[in-house]
C-alpha cells in the first residue's frame, strides 16, 4: 500500500516525470499534472487524491491561484507548493490562502516525503472527524 495518493502539477514535463519516478520509488502513487487547468481536472476525476505537489510559476493560472481553486473545490486536499523561483511574499501569500507547506526546489527527498506524510495524516484526520460527526448525527436522531 502506497504512502499516499498524490498529484504532481507542475508545468515543466521533464521535471514533472523525473520527479514522479522518485517518488514512486518511495511508495507514492503519483498522477500528473502540466498546467493548474489540467490539475483541476485530475481532481476531478481523481476522488482519492490526497496531496497536491504544486509548482507556484506556471504559465496561464499560476499555482496561488490553482491553489485558491483546489482549496475552494476539494478543501481536504493538501497542497504542498514547490517552486525554484520563490519569493518570501509567495510563500506568505500561499500560506494564507491554505497551503499545507511551502518548499524550495531543489528539495530534499526525505523532506518532501516527510511533509506528504504530515500532509496526507492531517487530511485522514479531518475525514475521520467529519465521519465520526456524520456518525453522531445519525445516531442522536434514533434517539
Amino acid at each position: 500500500m502506497s504512502i499516499a495518493n498524490v498529484l504532481l502539477v507542475d508545468d515543466e514535463s521533464e521535471f514533472v516525470e523525473t520527479f514522479s519516478e522518485r517518488l514512486e520509488l518511495r511508495d507514492l502513487n503519483i498522477s500528473k499534472a502540466f498546467s493548474g487547468e489540467g490539475a483541476l481536472q485530475v481532481l476531478e476525476k481523481n476522488h482519492d487524491l490526497e496531496v497536491v505537489i504544486l509548482d507556484v510559476k506556471m504559465p496561464g493560472m499560476d499555482g496561488i491561484e490553482t491553489l485558491e481553486e483546489i482549496k475552494k473545490q476539494f478543501p481536504l486536499v493538501e497542497v504542498i507548493m514547490l517552486s525554484g523561483h520563490s519569493t518570501v511574499e509567495s510563500a506568505i501569500e500561499g500560506m494564507k490562502k491554505g497551503a499545507f507547506d511551502y518548499l524550495m526546489k531543489p528539495c530534499d527527498m526525505d523532506q518532501i516525503i516527510d511533509k506528504v506524510s504530515e500532509a496526507v495524516a492531517k487530511k485522514r484526520q479531518h475525514e475521520e472527524k467529519i465521519i465520526q460527526a456524520r456518525i453522531k448525527e445519525i445516531t442522536s436522531r434514533r434517539v
